[in-house]
């Protein structure tokens, strides 16, 4: 049975980057959810359909055949049997993937070929709704967390790094708000699966976070 580890968490967490660590030190897959949504917004736009257009989309993207392969240690996503990785980088393909994203036929197809994946493959995905609706089956899950004032301080040392000055009160006032949008939204909320690990990281630096995952994925692996 191959190796289903979910990560979900609020938005500031750390997910994507702790989850491509331990993905690493694993040898599996980290799959990357957006380069699927994206594959599909380069679909459309060779289609000739409108990414903004709902009905448009969810006619059409049953002919959308999306697949990830683990080649080289990172992840090649394919359209049909394309390899399209770096075509859907550009800024184009971003705002498609953007508007097709918000579609449920788009999402209910995606969830279904990362299901479908998943129990091929060995793999780690993360996001907000992996628990509780992508991989409801999955050995591993793990709700990533941390205070909204420990991931604020996070994001706002991320931002200043990068040149963004925007002051900590602002950083926190978002990071609330986007909290309570994925806590609440209609479809599939942000919430802790009723069998998934609470492993808040408030206290912990960057590799005591890795290993405390490491741990968790040994207990139920072995590995």
């Amino acid at each position: 049975m191959p190796v289903n580890i979910a990560i979900d968490g609020p938005v500031g967490a750390g997910k994507s980057s702790i989850a491509d660590t331990v993905a690493e030190r694993l040898g599996i897959l980290h799959l990357d959810t957006g380069a699927m949504y994206r594959t599909v917004g380069l679909a459309m736009l060779r289609l000739g359909v409108d990414p903004a257009d709902e009905p448009a989309v969810s006619a059409r993207v049953g002919e959308v055949a999306v697949n990830v392969r683990y080649q080289d240690g990172k992840q090649h996503t394919y359209l049909g049997e394309e390899d399209v990785t770096n075509l859907i980088r550009s800024g184009e393909v971003s705002a498609a993937a953007s508007s097709v994203s918000r579609w449920p036929a788009v999402r209910r197809a995606m969830v279904a070929a990362q299901q479908r994946m998943a129990s091929e493959t060995d793999m780690l995905i993360d996001g907000r709704d992996i628990g509780t609706v992508v991989l409801k089956n999955a050995p591993v899950k793990i709700y990533l967390t941390a205070s909204a004032e420990e991931r604020a301080r996070r994001r706002y040392k991320q931002n200043l790094e990068a040149g963004d000055d925007t002051a900590y009160e602002k950083v926190l006032e978002a990071l609330n708000e986007r909290d309570r949008q994925d806590m609440n939204r209609e479809t599939d909320p942000l919430r802790q699966a009723e069998d998934a690990v609470l492993l808040d990281t408030t206290h912990l630096n960057y590799e005591e976070s890795v290993e405390a995952i490491l741990r968790i994925v040994e207990q139920v692996y072995g590995k």
